[in-house]
Formats: structure tokens, sequence, C-alpha cells
């Protein structure tokens, strides 16, 4: 099986997961307005997708955290980022994204929430390097028994956990031959509170060429817009970029369009499809998860603070729909 990855342009450009930002209804906006080459979903507990499935005895399509492996083909190539410190919840959940259509299984080995780490997951497998083997290879038998030829498997981690360790850490995660790397240019420690340390890049790239040559590898962490994607590829030789927290309010993010040209009538307009694709692909999941769109979206006009203020205080997704419908008849 020839793996997307190959085929992608150089260097490309892809939506990061992010927790209750890039759920099905987000991509879905995002793959409308200007797709990037390849999407991520947010992650997903393979321990959850098994211990509720067998809990409650119920089907795949039954359980409630199947519904956050949702795509529209419009998204492809989409991979599914999951994770777990157990091989065996990693194979069921890789079995799973391979029955369900995706492009690729990501496991995460990044994620600084410390519910995730207290699983030994996320961030917290960079203090347990011997496991990254037996995930991968779990990843990779799971995959091929849900679907002939499996689906390739790709990791997203950091630089380090308290301090950067890329020389050892990286190195051992490249043994396992996965077929993207994304580094994210931060450590655990760092959280999000300095600038990522994109000077390292190169050397991570030079690490990928002497321990896994076939590797792609991607960079992760500040990237503002396409432009800075672009000039950050060059300057490290990365093969890819993934770009995060800028497509915030920004769906527009993978197009050449500068953010100031974009009308507030076009954000309102963008607004109430995100709200409309909610209801539609997350009917169980409460209205108040779509709060955390309304400052990005609605800003830079005279008007936008008192229209942040009305959706604040919307009760119901039917009560946004009425105020952004209400809005587009003044603009």
């Amino acid at each position: 099986m020839e793996s997307f990855w190959k085929n992608l342009p150089k260097p490309f450009f892809g939506l990061a997961p992010l927790a209750d930002v890039t759920d099905p209804a987000f991509r879905r906006l995002v793959s409308e307005y200007g797709k990037p080459d390849v999407m991520w979903t947010e992650f997903v507990s393979a321990d959850g997708l098994y211990h509720t499935r067998e809990k409650k005895g119920m089907k795949d399509e039954e359980n409630p955290l199947f519904r956050d492996f949702g795509y529209t083909e419009g998204e492809r190539p989409i991979v599914a980022q999951i994770f777990s410190s157990t091989p065996e919840m990693i194979e069921y959940a890789s079995e799973l994204a391979a029955k369900l259509g995706f492009d690729g299984v990501d496991i995460n080995m990044g994620c600084p929430d410390k519910s995730i780490e207290k699983q030994g997951a996320g961030a917290a497998m960079i203090k347990t390097p011997e496991l990254v083997a037996p995930i991968v290879e779990a990843a990779r038998r799971g995959a091929a028994r849900g679907k002939e030829g499996g689906l390739p498997i790709s990791i997203k981690t950091r630089i380090g956990y308290n301090q950067e360790i890329m020389d050892t850490w990286l190195p051992v995660v490249l043994a396992a031959k996965p077929d993207a790397l994304t580094v994210h240019l931060r450590t655990r420690k760092e959280m999000s509170l300095v600038d990522a340390h994109w000077e390292l890049m190169a050397r991570a790239v030079q690490l990928r060429n002497e321990h896994s040559p076939e590797t792609i590898i991607l960079g992760n962490g500040d990237v503002k817009d396409l432009a800075d994607a672009r000039a950050k590829a060059e300057a490290t030789g990365a093969d890819g970029i993934m770009l995060g927290r800028a497509v915030f309010g920004n769906p527009w993010l993978f197009t050449e369009r500068a953010s100031e040209t974009i009308s507030p009538r076009e954000r309102v307009e963008a607004l109430q499809k995100l709200t409309t694709y909610f209801s539609d692909l997350r009917p169980a999941k409460s209205a108040h998860l779509l709060k955390k769109h309304f400052k990005s979206f609605i800003t830079g006009w005279p008007e936008a603070s008192k229209l942040r203020s009305k959706l604040m205080d919307a009760p119901s997704l039917e009560a946004l729909n009425e105020i952004l419908s209400e809005e587009l008849t003044l603009l």
C-alpha cells in the first residue's frame, strides 16, 4: 500500500488536531472555505472507545465517542488521531479507524493535558520511550485488520518533556519507522508559554535523514499563516508544516486571503454555517462548545462586541441562528 503522505506536494500544509475546535463541524467548514493538504481529527481516547463499548455492550456505531470520528469526503486525506499507552487499545482503535475509511492513524505523544498524562499517554510517552515501538506496531496490526494493506501510521510529539532532548527522543520515535512525524517545537514543561523553537527544526530534519529517511516530517508551533508556513519550510527543510491556533475564526487560513480583506458579513455567514454544521453533526453536544469561536469570528468592526455579547447569552442553537440571521439583515 502506498502511503498518501508520499503523494503530498512539498512543502504541504495541514490543519492541526485541536481539542474541542477541529471537530467534524469545524473541519467541514474549513474544507469548504479553503481545504488544507491534510487534516487531523481531534484526539480520541482509544481506551475510551474500547471500554465504553464493552461496558455498555454496544456496537461501535452506537458508541458516543464514535461520533468524534465523523468526517466528510471533502476532508480527505483525513487522519484519525488517537491516544493510549496500552498497545491493545491502540490496536482496537486503529482497526476501527481503518474500517471507517480514514486515510491514516496518528498517535498523540505530545498532549500536555494532565488527565491524559495520568494514563501514561500524550506527552507522558516521552518518559516511557520503551512503549513507542509496541504502540506503533499495535497500530499497524489493527489497521491491517481493518483494511487490506493497512493504513499509514504517524506520530505527533514534542522536543522533550522537562527539557529539550531531541537527540535522544526523536531517534527512538524514528526507529519505529512512522510514515510521518510531526514535531511540536516546545517541551511539555513549556506548554505555550514560550515561542516555539523553530531554530531546532533543521536538526529534527537531520535526525529524520539519519534514522528514518522515508519518514515525512512536519514542524508545528506558532505558525501565523501560509506565508509564514512556507518561509519556515524553506528555512528548515521540513516536508510539511502543521498550522493550529491560526485557524481560530479563520476558515480561510489555507487560502491566500489576508484576514483584513474578510468582511463582517463573510464572518457572520461563516459562523452561521458552522452553527448549522454543529447542529447537524454533533446533535448530542451542548451549544456552549461553540462559544470559543465567537470572539475569533466576530471581530474587526464597530458593532462586533455587541453581537458577541448577544451570542454569549443565546440559550440554544436555534437562538444563535436567529441572532446571526438578524445580524445579516443589518450588514
